[in-house]
């Protein structure tokens, strides 16, 4: 299990579900208004490198879709004529 440190801000997430965690739990303590100045930043910085790594998860993901699916994406007509063959 990789160690979660806040003060680093170089710790890679285990998973997306828990990027996404720590990003909401980001979000709640910097509108809060309660941190300091150097630990906004220190948290906007940390945010910032959680987004980057949802984003790229995502695009994983995407891609994989995309290969799965192969040509089996058509375009949706909405006429139903498919449904009726």
């Amino acid at each position: 299990m990789v160690k979660k440190s806040h003060a680093e801000g170089t710790v890679a997430p285990e998973s997306f579900e828990q990027a996404m965690a720590e990003l909401a739990q980001l979000v709640t303590q910097m509108e809060s208004g309660q941190l300091p100045l150097e630990a906004s930043v220190a948290a906007y910085a940390r945010g910032s490198e959680l987004v980057k790594y949802c984003a790229a998860q995502l695009e994983k993901v995407e891609a994989q879709v995309k290969v799965l699916e192969g040509d089996m994406l058509k375009p949706f007509s909405g006429t139903g004529a498919e449904a009726a063959e």
